[in-house]
């Protein structure tokens, strides 16, 4: 599988698994800029990440498109994309994300997460 394969396929358990997902693809520490009130803004560990989970089936119905990746080196890369989702309680949302990747042992994790709504 390509690197954009791998980082997608991650990037999409983000928003429809579960607490495990989080803990196995987010890096030591992670940044993460949300721009919606009351959610999370600065720099967080695995674990405080994973605790965000309130449900894996929070999110349904996700599209990504105009997908982007942007390979800094062989082990840091970057992908952006525009995600429509339908939201646990139906209500639909629409933003363009980016994300950054490291490559570790483990394979890739999530050192940066970021959304804009459109």
């Amino acid at each position: 599988m390509s690197v954009k394969d791998d980082l997608f396929q991650v990037e999409q358990g983000f928003w429809l698994a579960g607490k495990d997902h989080f803990r196995q693809h987010v890096d030591e520490s992670c940044l993460l800029a949300f721009p919606q009130a009351g959610e999370m803004h600065g720099i967080f560990s695995n674990q405080q990440v994973a605790e965000t989970v309130t449900s894996p089936t929070r999110w349904r119905d996700l599209t990504m498109s105009n997908r982007l990746l942007l390979e800094v080196t062989d082990d840091v890369a970057v992908i952006s994309y525009r995600a429509d989702v339908t939201r646990a309680d139906g209500e639909p949302y629409s933003a363009l994300i980016s994300s950054g990747y490291v490559r570790r042992d483990g394979g890739w994790k999530l050192a940066f997460h970021q959304h804009s709504p459109v």
